[in-house]
Protein backbone atom coordinates (compact mmCIF):
# COMPACT_ATOMS: atom_id res chain seq x y z
CA UNK A 1 0.00 0.00 0.00
CA UNK A 2 1.49 3.09 -1.63
CA UNK A 3 2.00 6.17 1.80
CA UNK A 4 0.52 9.74 0.69
CA UNK A 5 3.03 11.72 -1.08
CA UNK A 6 3.77 15.05 -0.14
CA UNK A 7 5.36 17.11 -2.65
CA UNK A 8 7.68 20.24 -1.67
CA UNK A 9 8.09 24.09 -3.54
CA UNK A 10 11.09 26.21 -2.34
CA UNK A 11 9.42 29.72 -3.78
CA UNK A 12 9.66 33.52 -3.09
CA UNK A 13 5.84 34.06 -2.18
CA UNK A 14 2.96 31.79 -1.49
CA UNK A 15 -0.56 33.03 -2.92
CA UNK A 16 -2.78 31.26 -0.78
CA UNK A 17 -6.56 31.98 -2.78
CA UNK A 18 -6.65 31.51 -6.80
CA UNK A 19 -9.97 34.06 -6.93
CA UNK A 20 -9.37 37.58 -9.01
CA UNK A 21 -7.50 38.87 -6.05
CA UNK A 22 -5.05 35.78 -6.06
CA UNK A 23 -4.74 36.20 -9.71
CA UNK A 24 -3.96 40.05 -9.85
CA UNK A 25 -1.33 39.61 -7.34
CA UNK A 26 0.56 36.30 -8.41
CA UNK A 27 0.92 37.79 -12.01
CA UNK A 28 1.63 41.28 -11.27
CA UNK A 29 4.73 39.51 -8.37
CA UNK A 30 6.05 37.10 -11.22
CA UNK A 31 6.18 40.14 -13.56
CA UNK A 32 8.47 41.63 -11.29
CA UNK A 33 10.87 38.05 -11.19
CA UNK A 34 9.32 36.86 -8.04
CA UNK A 35 8.73 32.99 -8.18
CA UNK A 36 5.20 32.30 -6.94
CA UNK A 37 3.56 29.44 -5.91
CA UNK A 38 -0.53 29.87 -6.00
CA UNK A 39 -2.76 27.33 -4.43
CA UNK A 40 -6.49 27.30 -5.27
CA UNK A 41 -8.73 25.02 -4.07
CA UNK A 42 -11.13 25.09 -6.85
CA UNK A 43 -10.80 23.38 -10.64
CA UNK A 44 -9.98 26.70 -11.95
CA UNK A 45 -8.98 30.42 -11.16
CA UNK A 46 -11.45 33.77 -10.97
CA UNK A 47 -13.15 32.99 -7.63
CA UNK A 48 -16.89 34.63 -7.60
CA UNK A 49 -15.63 36.06 -11.38
CA UNK A 50 -15.67 32.61 -12.56
CA UNK A 51 -18.57 30.20 -14.21
CA UNK A 52 -18.92 28.38 -10.73
CA UNK A 53 -20.40 31.97 -9.07
CA UNK A 54 -20.74 34.33 -12.23
CA UNK A 55 -20.06 37.50 -10.36
CA UNK A 56 -19.71 40.45 -12.43
CA UNK A 57 -16.72 42.65 -11.52
CA UNK A 58 -17.04 46.40 -10.64
CA UNK A 59 -15.77 48.69 -8.72
CA UNK A 60 -14.72 52.81 -8.88
CA UNK A 61 -16.76 53.10 -11.61
CA UNK A 62 -20.22 52.25 -10.12
CA UNK A 63 -21.59 50.39 -13.50
CA UNK A 64 -20.22 52.82 -15.48
CA UNK A 65 -22.30 55.68 -14.31
CA UNK A 66 -18.55 57.37 -13.55
CA UNK A 67 -16.75 55.91 -17.11
CA UNK A 68 -13.39 57.48 -16.52
CA UNK A 69 -12.49 55.57 -13.21
CA UNK A 70 -12.58 52.06 -14.47
CA UNK A 71 -9.90 50.24 -12.54
CA UNK A 72 -6.77 49.73 -14.85
CA UNK A 73 -3.91 47.57 -14.72
CA UNK A 74 -4.42 43.56 -15.16
CA UNK A 75 -7.75 43.61 -14.76
CA UNK A 76 -8.38 46.00 -18.32
CA UNK A 77 -5.78 44.10 -19.75
CA UNK A 78 -7.83 40.98 -18.85
CA UNK A 79 -11.04 42.25 -20.21
CA UNK A 80 -9.30 43.44 -23.56
CA UNK A 81 -8.20 39.97 -24.12
CA UNK A 82 -12.03 38.80 -23.07
CA UNK A 83 -13.81 41.15 -25.55
CA UNK A 84 -11.08 40.45 -28.49
CA UNK A 85 -11.23 36.45 -27.44
CA UNK A 86 -14.41 36.30 -26.58
CA UNK A 87 -17.19 39.05 -28.09
CA UNK A 88 -20.25 36.09 -26.73
CA UNK A 89 -19.14 36.39 -23.03
CA UNK A 90 -19.13 32.60 -22.78
CA UNK A 91 -17.88 31.59 -18.92
CA UNK A 92 -15.88 28.96 -19.82
CA UNK A 93 -14.29 30.70 -22.20
CA UNK A 94 -13.57 33.59 -20.05
CA UNK A 95 -12.41 30.91 -17.24
CA UNK A 96 -9.56 29.74 -20.13
CA UNK A 97 -8.34 33.20 -20.68
CA UNK A 98 -7.86 34.06 -16.85
CA UNK A 99 -6.22 30.21 -16.41
CA UNK A 100 -4.45 31.01 -19.50
CA UNK A 101 -2.98 34.51 -18.03
CA UNK A 102 -1.70 32.69 -15.25
CA UNK A 103 -0.32 29.47 -17.47
CA UNK A 104 1.93 31.88 -19.38
CA UNK A 105 3.58 33.45 -16.19
CA UNK A 106 6.78 30.97 -16.17
CA UNK A 107 7.58 32.22 -12.68
CA UNK A 108 4.01 30.79 -11.33
CA UNK A 109 3.70 27.19 -10.31
CA UNK A 110 -0.04 25.85 -10.45
CA UNK A 111 -1.70 24.37 -7.17
CA UNK A 112 -5.65 23.97 -8.59
CA UNK A 113 -7.40 21.47 -6.57
CA UNK A 114 -5.55 22.74 -3.27
CA UNK A 115 -6.85 23.39 -0.10
CA UNK A 116 -4.76 25.25 2.35
CA UNK A 117 -5.10 22.85 5.64
CA UNK A 118 -1.61 23.70 7.59
CA UNK A 119 0.85 26.44 8.27
CA UNK A 120 4.53 26.25 9.79
CA UNK A 121 5.14 29.30 12.23
CA UNK A 122 8.03 30.41 13.86
CA UNK A 123 8.58 33.71 15.64
CA UNK A 124 6.23 35.57 14.21
CA UNK A 125 7.15 34.49 11.36
CA UNK A 126 5.44 32.00 8.10
CA UNK A 127 7.97 29.07 7.50
CA UNK A 128 5.59 27.38 5.19
CA UNK A 129 1.98 26.54 4.09
CA UNK A 130 0.73 22.91 3.33
CA UNK A 131 -2.74 21.93 0.93
CA UNK A 132 -3.97 18.74 -0.20
CA UNK A 133 -4.65 18.74 -3.35
CA UNK A 134 -7.80 16.54 -4.25
CA UNK A 135 -6.73 15.22 -7.85
CA UNK A 136 -3.61 13.72 -7.07
CA UNK A 137 -4.12 12.90 -3.80
CA UNK A 138 -0.84 14.68 -2.62
CA UNK A 139 -0.03 17.14 0.01
CA UNK A 140 1.85 20.31 -0.91
CA UNK A 141 4.40 21.84 1.41
CA UNK A 142 5.18 25.48 0.36
CA UNK A 143 8.24 27.43 1.76
CA UNK A 144 8.50 30.70 1.02
CA UNK A 145 10.04 34.49 2.25
CA UNK A 146 6.78 36.12 2.00
CA UNK A 147 2.97 34.75 1.86
CA UNK A 148 -0.33 36.09 0.55
CA UNK A 149 -3.63 35.58 1.73
CA UNK A 150 -6.16 35.80 -0.78
CA UNK A 151 -8.84 32.82 0.24
CA UNK A 152 -11.51 35.83 0.95
CA UNK A 153 -12.25 33.68 4.28
CA UNK A 154 -8.75 34.66 5.30
CA UNK A 155 -7.23 30.91 6.68
CA UNK A 156 -3.96 32.30 7.34
CA UNK A 157 -5.51 33.67 10.46
CA UNK A 158 -6.53 30.88 12.55
CA UNK A 159 -3.66 28.64 10.97
CA UNK A 160 -0.65 31.38 11.69
CA UNK A 161 -2.46 33.67 14.86
CA UNK A 162 -2.26 36.66 12.97
CA UNK A 163 -4.93 39.12 14.47
CA UNK A 164 -7.98 39.16 12.36
CA UNK A 165 -11.65 40.99 13.13
CA UNK A 166 -15.40 38.79 12.22
CA UNK A 167 -18.29 41.16 12.32
CA UNK A 168 -19.37 44.73 12.38
CA UNK A 169 -18.15 47.33 14.85
CA UNK A 170 -19.70 49.45 16.96
CA UNK A 171 -19.88 52.98 16.38
CA UNK A 172 -17.27 54.62 18.58
CA UNK A 173 -14.79 52.13 18.04
CA UNK A 174 -13.98 54.00 15.08
CA UNK A 175 -16.05 57.07 15.19
CA UNK A 176 -18.24 55.96 12.39
CA UNK A 177 -21.13 57.22 11.67
CA UNK A 178 -23.06 54.51 9.94
CA UNK A 179 -21.58 51.80 11.94
CA UNK A 180 -24.97 49.46 14.64
CA UNK A 181 -24.64 51.46 17.65
CA UNK A 182 -23.02 48.29 19.70
CA UNK A 183 -20.18 45.69 17.82
CA UNK A 184 -21.89 42.10 16.62
CA UNK A 185 -20.52 39.20 15.02
CA UNK A 186 -23.23 39.62 11.73
CA UNK A 187 -21.76 39.77 8.59
CA UNK A 188 -23.37 40.19 5.05
CA UNK A 189 -24.35 37.10 3.47
CA UNK A 190 -23.55 34.06 0.95
CA UNK A 191 -25.42 34.70 -3.05
CA UNK A 192 -26.76 32.06 -5.03
CA UNK A 193 -27.21 33.14 -8.53
CA UNK A 194 -29.48 31.90 -11.65
CA UNK A 195 -28.65 33.27 -15.30
CA UNK A 196 -31.91 32.58 -17.80
CA UNK A 197 -31.84 31.92 -21.74
CA UNK A 198 -34.61 33.60 -23.63
CA UNK A 199 -36.25 31.14 -26.27
CA UNK A 200 -38.66 31.70 -29.66
CA UNK A 201 -41.47 29.39 -27.49
CA UNK A 202 -42.71 29.66 -24.14
CA UNK A 203 -40.55 27.06 -21.64
CA UNK A 204 -42.20 25.32 -18.76
CA UNK A 205 -40.54 24.58 -15.34
CA UNK A 206 -41.00 21.96 -12.77
CA UNK A 207 -39.50 22.92 -9.47
CA UNK A 208 -37.88 20.49 -7.46
CA UNK A 209 -40.11 18.93 -4.53
CA UNK A 210 -37.84 20.16 -1.98
CA UNK A 211 -37.74 23.76 -3.15
CA UNK A 212 -40.08 26.43 -1.34
CA UNK A 213 -43.10 27.31 -2.37
CA UNK A 214 -43.78 31.40 -2.74
CA UNK A 215 -47.54 32.36 -3.53
CA UNK A 216 -47.42 35.78 -2.43
CA UNK A 217 -46.70 38.34 -5.54
CA UNK A 218 -45.83 41.03 -3.09
CA UNK A 219 -42.79 38.74 -1.51
CA UNK A 220 -40.14 40.67 -3.84
CA UNK A 221 -40.67 44.47 -3.12
CA UNK A 222 -39.10 46.60 -5.78
CA UNK A 223 -36.22 47.48 -3.25
CA UNK A 224 -35.18 43.86 -3.88
CA UNK A 225 -34.95 44.20 -7.33
CA UNK A 226 -37.80 42.55 -8.16
CA UNK A 227 -38.23 44.11 -11.63
CA UNK A 228 -35.06 43.00 -12.73
CA UNK A 229 -36.14 39.35 -13.88
CA UNK A 230 -32.96 38.18 -15.18
CA UNK A 231 -30.03 39.66 -13.35
CA UNK A 232 -29.32 36.85 -11.57
CA UNK A 233 -31.20 38.34 -7.78
CA UNK A 234 -28.07 38.92 -5.90
CA UNK A 235 -30.72 39.27 -3.30
CA UNK A 236 -30.74 35.65 -2.54
CA UNK A 237 -28.50 35.69 0.36
CA UNK A 238 -28.56 34.32 3.76
CA UNK A 239 -25.36 34.16 6.01
CA UNK A 240 -25.09 37.33 8.30
CA UNK A 241 -27.17 35.83 10.93
CA UNK A 242 -24.96 32.63 10.96
CA UNK A 243 -21.28 31.92 11.18
CA UNK A 244 -20.50 32.75 7.60
CA UNK A 245 -18.00 30.03 7.33
CA UNK A 246 -18.61 27.33 9.79
CA UNK A 247 -22.60 26.82 8.53
CA UNK A 248 -21.58 27.21 4.55
CA UNK A 249 -22.49 23.97 4.10
CA UNK A 250 -26.24 24.81 4.99
CA UNK A 251 -26.25 28.25 3.62
CA UNK A 252 -25.97 26.48 0.68
CA UNK A 253 -28.87 24.22 0.46
CA UNK A 254 -31.03 26.97 1.85
CA UNK A 255 -29.88 28.98 -0.94
CA UNK A 256 -30.68 26.33 -3.49
CA UNK A 257 -34.07 25.71 -2.01
CA UNK A 258 -35.15 30.02 -2.10
CA UNK A 259 -33.09 29.94 -5.52
CA UNK A 260 -35.59 27.28 -6.92
CA UNK A 261 -38.52 28.97 -5.56
CA UNK A 262 -37.61 32.48 -6.37
CA UNK A 263 -37.58 31.17 -10.12
CA UNK A 264 -40.57 28.74 -9.72
CA UNK A 265 -42.33 32.13 -8.08
CA UNK A 266 -41.67 34.42 -11.15
CA UNK A 267 -42.75 31.29 -13.80
CA UNK A 268 -45.42 29.45 -12.34
CA UNK A 269 -47.22 31.41 -9.24
CA UNK A 270 -47.22 35.38 -9.82
CA UNK A 271 -49.81 36.43 -12.58
CA UNK A 272 -48.17 40.01 -12.85
CA UNK A 273 -44.65 38.25 -13.29
CA UNK A 274 -45.50 35.05 -15.33
CA UNK A 275 -45.91 37.13 -18.66
CA UNK A 276 -42.33 38.38 -18.45
CA UNK A 277 -41.03 34.86 -17.46
CA UNK A 278 -42.57 32.84 -20.25
CA UNK A 279 -39.89 33.01 -22.73
CA UNK A 280 -37.18 32.52 -20.36
CA UNK A 281 -35.90 29.11 -19.22
CA UNK A 282 -33.31 28.19 -16.82
CA UNK A 283 -29.59 27.91 -18.02
CA UNK A 284 -27.62 27.80 -15.08
CA UNK A 285 -27.41 28.25 -11.15
CA UNK A 286 -24.50 27.81 -8.90
CA UNK A 287 -23.68 25.20 -6.69
CA UNK A 288 -20.91 27.81 -5.08
CA UNK A 289 -22.12 30.19 -3.15
CA UNK A 290 -20.52 33.71 -3.67
CA UNK A 291 -19.51 34.90 -0.36
CA UNK A 292 -19.31 38.86 1.05
CA UNK A 293 -17.80 38.80 4.58
CA UNK A 294 -16.17 36.76 6.62
CA UNK A 295 -12.66 37.34 8.55
CA UNK A 296 -11.02 40.65 8.21
CA UNK A 297 -7.53 40.11 9.04
CA UNK A 298 -5.57 43.45 11.48
CA UNK A 299 -2.76 45.81 9.73
CA UNK A 300 -1.10 48.57 11.08
CA UNK A 301 -3.92 50.72 9.61
CA UNK A 302 -7.56 49.53 10.19
CA UNK A 303 -9.20 51.44 7.12
CA UNK A 304 -12.21 53.23 8.12
CA UNK A 305 -15.88 54.95 7.03
CA UNK A 306 -14.02 58.34 7.93
CA UNK A 307 -10.87 57.15 5.65
CA UNK A 308 -12.88 56.81 3.14
CA UNK A 309 -15.39 59.91 3.52
CA UNK A 310 -12.27 61.72 3.42
CA UNK A 311 -10.91 60.47 -0.10
CA UNK A 312 -8.24 58.15 1.33
CA UNK A 313 -5.54 60.81 1.26
CA UNK A 314 -2.61 58.34 2.29
CA UNK A 315 1.31 58.95 1.76
CA UNK A 316 1.28 55.13 1.41
CA UNK A 317 -1.46 54.85 -1.23
CA UNK A 318 -1.11 52.12 -3.50
CA UNK A 319 -4.80 51.69 -4.80
CA UNK A 320 -7.79 53.36 -4.99
CA UNK A 321 -11.32 52.35 -4.68
CA UNK A 322 -14.80 54.15 -5.20
CA UNK A 323 -17.69 51.95 -4.89
CA UNK A 324 -20.73 52.86 -2.76
CA UNK A 325 -20.01 51.65 0.65
CA UNK A 326 -23.09 49.08 0.03
CA UNK A 327 -23.95 47.24 3.50
CA UNK A 328 -26.50 44.21 2.87
CA UNK A 329 -28.80 43.46 5.57
CA UNK A 330 -27.53 40.52 7.97
CA UNK A 331 -30.95 38.89 6.78
CA UNK A 332 -30.34 38.94 3.79
CA UNK A 333 -33.21 37.32 1.75
CA UNK A 334 -36.03 37.24 4.77
CA UNK A 335 -34.63 41.14 4.92
CA UNK A 336 -38.41 42.30 3.18
CA UNK A 337 -40.08 42.24 6.85
CA UNK A 338 -36.85 44.16 8.60
CA UNK A 339 -36.06 46.87 5.98
CA UNK A 340 -34.12 46.73 2.80
CA UNK A 341 -32.03 43.87 1.73
CA UNK A 342 -28.98 46.64 1.15
CA UNK A 343 -28.73 50.09 1.72
CA UNK A 344 -25.83 52.09 -0.50
CA UNK A 345 -24.28 54.79 1.24
CA UNK A 346 -22.71 57.85 -1.70
CA UNK A 347 -20.68 59.43 1.73
CA UNK A 348 -17.70 58.08 -0.03
CA UNK A 349 -15.84 59.52 -2.94
CA UNK A 350 -15.06 58.12 -5.90
CA UNK A 351 -11.88 57.07 -5.94
CA UNK A 352 -10.69 57.31 -2.53
CA UNK A 353 -6.71 55.65 -1.52
CA UNK A 354 -6.23 52.67 -0.24
CA UNK A 355 -2.90 53.03 1.68
CA UNK A 356 -0.44 49.89 2.06
CA UNK A 357 -0.18 49.64 5.93
CA UNK A 358 -3.60 48.35 5.30
CA UNK A 359 -2.67 45.31 2.99
CA UNK A 360 -0.69 43.50 5.66
CA UNK A 361 -0.56 41.65 9.03
CA UNK A 362 0.24 43.62 12.19
CA UNK A 363 1.99 40.46 14.32
CA UNK A 364 2.88 38.10 11.72
CA UNK A 365 6.42 39.59 9.70
CA UNK A 366 5.63 38.54 6.49
CA UNK A 367 1.99 38.26 5.73
CA UNK A 368 0.26 40.32 3.12
CA UNK A 369 -2.98 40.07 1.96
CA UNK A 370 -5.57 41.59 -0.59
CA UNK A 371 -9.39 40.97 -1.59
CA UNK A 372 -12.39 41.44 1.06
CA UNK A 373 -10.30 40.03 3.56
CA UNK A 374 -7.97 43.58 4.03
CA UNK A 375 -7.53 45.77 7.31
CA UNK A 376 -10.37 47.51 7.38
CA UNK A 377 -13.96 47.63 9.71
CA UNK A 378 -17.29 46.36 8.22
CA UNK A 379 -17.98 49.63 6.94
CA UNK A 380 -15.19 50.32 5.10
CA UNK A 381 -15.23 46.73 3.45
CA UNK A 382 -18.71 46.91 2.33
CA UNK A 383 -16.69 49.09 -0.67
CA UNK A 384 -13.52 47.62 -0.78
CA UNK A 385 -15.24 44.03 -0.97
CA UNK A 386 -16.35 44.35 -4.82
CA UNK A 387 -13.55 42.35 -7.38
CA UNK A 388 -12.25 45.60 -9.07
CA UNK A 389 -11.06 47.23 -5.95
CA UNK A 390 -9.70 44.14 -4.74
CA UNK A 391 -7.72 43.38 -7.55
CA UNK A 392 -6.17 46.61 -8.14
CA UNK A 393 -4.99 46.22 -3.97
CA UNK A 394 -3.60 42.56 -4.95
CA UNK A 395 -1.48 44.42 -7.92
CA UNK A 396 -0.15 46.51 -5.77
CA UNK A 397 1.20 43.92 -3.28
CA UNK A 398 2.27 41.41 -6.21
CA UNK A 399 4.11 45.05 -7.20
CA UNK A 400 5.51 45.75 -4.05
CA UNK A 401 6.65 42.25 -3.45
CA UNK A 402 8.73 42.63 -6.40
CA UNK A 403 10.80 45.96 -5.36
CA UNK A 404 10.88 43.93 -1.69
CA UNK A 405 12.88 41.20 -3.72
CA UNK A 406 15.24 43.39 -5.28
CA UNK A 407 15.90 45.24 -2.44
CA UNK A 408 16.43 42.56 0.12
CA UNK A 409 13.89 43.53 2.42
CA UNK A 410 12.45 41.02 4.90
CA UNK A 411 9.20 42.77 6.39
CA UNK A 412 6.22 44.79 4.86
CA UNK A 413 7.21 47.51 6.98
CA UNK A 414 10.41 47.86 5.43
CA UNK A 415 8.86 48.49 2.03
CA UNK A 416 7.44 51.88 3.95
CA UNK A 417 10.06 53.75 2.64
CA UNK A 418 10.07 52.50 -0.95
CA UNK A 419 6.69 53.33 -1.39
CA UNK A 420 7.28 56.19 -4.31
CA UNK A 421 9.22 53.54 -6.27
CA UNK A 422 6.05 51.46 -5.87
CA UNK A 423 3.55 54.33 -7.24
CA UNK A 424 6.11 54.95 -10.02
CA UNK A 425 6.06 51.51 -11.16
CA UNK A 426 2.38 50.88 -10.33
CA UNK A 427 1.79 54.02 -12.73
CA UNK A 428 3.81 52.55 -15.65
CA UNK A 429 1.75 49.15 -15.27
CA UNK A 430 -1.05 51.68 -16.18
CA UNK A 431 -2.52 51.45 -12.38
CA UNK A 432 -4.16 54.84 -11.90
CA UNK A 433 -3.60 56.41 -8.36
Amino acid sequence: MTNLQEVTHEVDLCVVGGGMSGWALAISAARQGVRVALMQDRPMFGGNASSECRVHICGADRHNSIPHLRETGLLEELRMLNLHRNPHSNFSIWDTLVYEMVLQEPNISRLLNCSCMDAGVDKGRILSVTGWQTSTQQFHKVSAEWFADCSGDGILAPLTGADFSMGREGREEYGESLAPEKADDKTMGHSIRYHLKRYDTPQDFIPPPWAYTYDDCDLIPSGHGGNMIGTGHWWIELGGEHDAIADSEFLRDELLKIAYGVWDHFKNRCPKRKRDAAHLGLEHINFVTARRESRRFLGPHVLSQTDLEAGGSFDDIVAYGGWSMDDHSPAGFYSKSRGEASTHFHACPSPYGIPFRSLYSRNIDNLFFAGRNISATHMAMSSTRVMGTCMAMAQAVGTAVGIMREKGLKKPEEALPSIPEVQQRLLWDDCYL
